[in-house]
């Protein structure tokens, strides 16, 4: 039932995403999917928890490069792809777009693995001498940059060629990295 309601956030978007609606989809009853999950809030919740497993499984499988830095790059690019790819799992994820749905403490955690995987990357490339600083501060820098540039992006404020973007993102990657770099 959960990737019904995925794939129906998805097509359907934020406003017509409704707990009868992924129930008709799932060919079951509105009762059903609050015994599974309580409530809307409880489906979102779960939505969201799965768009970070999705984001963490993707991010895993960012190629590796022999610089640390450009590994830092295309888990950057990586991120852009997941947004890309998954607009509405990520308003989800990134923007609360439903009311009846603001993640707690708890609910935060749902992004660990994501966390995990960055700051890890990051303390490759401080341990390789590539950059200094504070691998947590940075990760949090890195995943900031990532969500605005594709909030932009999404928004349609980041550019009106694939080109533009493209080198926006680029730029925007480099920069950062560029400023961390350990003299």
């Amino acid at each position: 039932m959960l990737q019904v309601a995925v794939a129906t956030l998805a097509r359907d978007g934020v406003a017509a995403f409704t707990t009868r609606r992924v129930a008709e989809e799932a060919e079951t009853s509105t009762p059903a999917v609050y015994e599974l999950f309580g409530d809307k809030a409880g489906l979102v919740r779960e939505v969201f928890f799965e768009g970070f497993r999705a984001l963490a499984s993707s991010l895993k499988q960012t190629p590796p490069a022999n610089d640390p830095v450009e590994e830092l790059v295309r888990v950057v690019h990586r991120f852009r792809a997941f947004v890309r790819d998954n607009p509405v799992l990520a308003e989800v994820m990134f923007s609360r777009p439903f009311a009846d749905f603001d993640p707690g403490p708890a609910d935060l955690r749902a992004g660990q693995d994501v966390r995990e995987y960055v700051v890890g990357r990051v303390r490759a490339a401080i341990a390789a001498g590539a950059i200094a600083g504070d691998a947590t501060d940075i990760a949090h820098v890195l995943v900031a940059l990532a969500q605005g540039l594709a909030a932009q992006e999404t928004g349609g404020w980041l550019g009106t060629s694939r080109a533009s973007r493209d080198r926006r993102w680029e730029l925007a990657a480099r920069s950062v990295l560029a400023g961390l770099a350990s003299s």
